[in-house]
């Protein structure tokens, strides 16, 4: 079973009373036990307000891009995006694809997923030059579990390695999506967005 199949799936109770046991075992001063890479960024993700939904094959992500298109009502609607291959591959779904920042929402790819907190890392293999408040309010990010890193740093080696030809620019990470509460000043001059993930299951 998928890691997160395995933590989607709610627990039965007496699944949560095997568990007691063992939190009641560890003192309050013993270090937090470190979750997975795929948990800790789920969590995170969420924490951040992003919304996550987790598909087994190419079927569900169709599946699950036509019913947030039909929550949004964006049918007809325009669709900013800059790859090619994403416009090949959701071409059936009656949308005006074009690369303005006034569409109804941005449909990309990702470089990595950072799960230390829960961002997503892009650069100008997806968003060119433009800058995130340039871009419509609303993601639809389409990624894959091999895409799960640990750090941003591990993310950045990443994506070295990936273009060793030619290092991409406008290098940055999205992890704002909600609004963001007064007196936030951590997400202080960031770009908040209305982002969906859908996660590809490809390990």
């Amino acid at each position: 079973m998928s890691l997160f199949r395995k933590f989607l799936k709610s627990k039965s109770k007496s699944d949560k009373e095997k568990d007691t046991p063992e939190k009641a075992e560890r003192g309050k001063y013993m270090p937090d036990v470190k979750l997975p890479t795929d948990e800790r960024f789920m969590m995170n993700f969420k924490n951040n307000g992003g919304k996550f939904l987790y598909c087994e094959n190419e079927a569900e992500v169709k599946e699950a891009f036509d019913n947030i298109l039909l929550e949004n009502d964006w049918y007809e609607k325009q669709c900013c995006i800059f790859d090619p291959k994403l416009t090949k591959r959701f071409d059936g779904f009656n949308l005006e694809f074009n690369r303005s920042g006034e569409a109804a929402f941005f449909l990309s790819t990702c470089e990595f997923l950072v799960a230390n907190d829960g961002s997503i890392l892009i650069s100008s293999n997806q968003i060119k030059e433009q800058k995130l408040h340039e871009l419509p309010s609303c993601f639809v990010i389409i990624s894959s579990t091999s895409q799960l890193v640990d750090t941003i740093g591990e993310g950045l080696r990443g994506i070295k390695t990936k273009n060793k030809q030619s290092i991409p620019s406008n290098i940055t990470t999205i992890k704002n999506f909600g609004n963001r509460k007064e007196g936030d000043f951590m997400s202080y001059g960031s770009s908040t967005k209305n982002l969906y993930l859908l996660l590809l299951e490809d390990l």
